[in-house]
C-alpha cells in the first residue's frame, strides 16, 4: 500500500515554504513571486503548481524554488526509462525542485529535488510507488571546509547509506562529453522503496530537512568575500557546464517538457547569464585550474 500523496504533499509545500523563507531573509529588497496554478479543466482534478522565483537580488541572482502535484493518464518516458513496465498507468506525483544562483562566485550553486510517485494499476517487486531525489553542490571556488561542512549533513541525514547515495550522486551528475563531474555531489537515489512508504517518507524527510543546514552556513562565510570581474568571468564560464548538463543531461528537465509543464517553471533552473570560451585554458596552479581537482569523485570525509 503506497502513503497519500496529499501526506507527502504537505511537506513539500511546508518545505518550499521554509526554504524560500530563508533565502529572503539574504535579501534587503527582493521577494520571490508567487503563484498557483491549478490544472485545466479537461485535466485531472486535484493538480497543483506553485513556482516561485526571486532575481535580481543583493546576494541572490536567481533562485527557483518549484512544488508540484500532477495527476495523468500515462508517465513521460522519461520516467518510465528506468522503469518499462510502469508506462501506461495513471500517475499522481508530486515533487519539489529548486536551483540557487548567487551573485558572489566564492558562493556556490546548489539544487535539491524530490519526488514521489504512486502508479495506478501496477505492481511488482519494486511495488507500484517510489521516492526519488537528492541535493548537490556546485562550487566555482571551492574551500574544502565548506565541502566537508556540505557532505558531514549528508551523511547524518543518509546515515547508512550515504555511501552508496554519494556514489549515486557522483555517478549522476557527471557530464560525459566533458568527463568531469557537475560539483562536488550530495545525495541522489531513485525508485526508493526501503523499509515500506512511512520508513521511506521518514528518509525523504530527512533529506530534505538537511538542506538548509548544509548550504545556509556556506552562504554565511562566503557572501561577502570581495570579487571581480576575473571571478565573474570564470563563474560565468562555469555555468555555461551547468546549462549543459541541464539541457542535454538532467531527467528532470526531461521529465518537465514531456509532460507538458509550462515551459517557464521547467527551465527556471537554467542560469539568468552563462558563457562559453572557445578552448578555454587557466593557467596551471591558478584558482581556476584548481577547480578541476575537485571535479572528480573523493571521499571528502576520510
Amino acid at each position: 500500500m503506497s502513503l497519500d500523496v496529499l501526506e507527502v504533499r504537505r511537506y513539500f509545500m511546508a518545505l518550499q515554504d521554509e526554504i524560500c523563507a530563508a533565502l529572503e531573509a539574504f535579501e534587503p529588497d527582493v521577494r520571490f513571486s508567487r503563484e498557483e496554478i491549478t490544472p485545466p479543466p479537461e485535466a485531472p482534478p486535484g493538480g497543483l503548481a506553485r513556482p516561485r522565483v526571486i532575481a535580481g537580488g543583493e546576494h541572490i541572482e536567481k533562485a527557483a524554488v518549484q512544488f508540484t502535484h500532477s495527476l495523468g493518464a500515462t508517465l513521460p518516458p522519461a520516467a518510465t526509462a528506468r522503469n518499462p513496465h510502469l508506462a501506461g498507468h495513471p500517475f499522481q506525483a508530486t515533487a519539489i525542485s529548486m536551483i540557487v544562483h548567487p551573485v558572489n562566485p566564492y558562493v556556490p550553486t546548489t539544487h535539491m529535488n524530490l519526488r514521489y510517485f504512486v502508479v495506478d494499476g501496477a505492481s511488482d517487486s519494486q511495488g507500484a510507488w517510489y521516492f526519488g531525489g537528492g541535493f548537490d553542490l556546485t562550487p566555482f571556488y571551492p574551500f574544502e571546509e565548506d565541502i566537508v561542512h556540505w557532505h558531514q549533513v549528508s551523511a547524518d541525514a543518509a546515515g547508512v547509506h550515504y555511501p552508496e547515495l554519494k556514489r549515486q550522486c557522483d555517478e549522476y551528475f557527471f557530464l560525459p562529453h566533458r568527463q568531469e563531474c557537475r560539483g562536488v555531489g550530495g545525495l541522489f537515489f531513485d525508485d526508493w522503496t526501503e523499509g515500506g512508504p512511512q520508513a521511506s517518507f521518514d528518509f525523504v524527510r530527512r533529506v530534505g530537512d538537511a538542506f538548509l543546514p548544509a548550504y545556509i552556513p556556506i552562504v554565511e562565510r562566503r557572501k561577502g568575500t570581495p570579487w571581480g570581474e576575473r571571478q565573474r568571468d570564470f563563474q560565468l564560464y562555469r555555468r555555461g557546464r551547468y546549462a549543459e548538463f541541464n539541457l542535454a543531461i538532467d531527467r528532470g528537465t526531461k521529465y518537465g517538457l514531456q509532460s507538458g509543464r509550462r515551459v517557464e517553471s521547467v527551465l527556471a533552473s537554467l542560469p539568468p547569464l552563462a558563457a562559453w570560451s572557445y578552448q578555454r585554458q587557466d593557467p596551471p596552479g591558478s584558482p581556476e585550474a584548481a577547480l578541476l581537482d575537485v571535479l572528480q569523485p573523493r571521499d571528502w570525509l576520510a
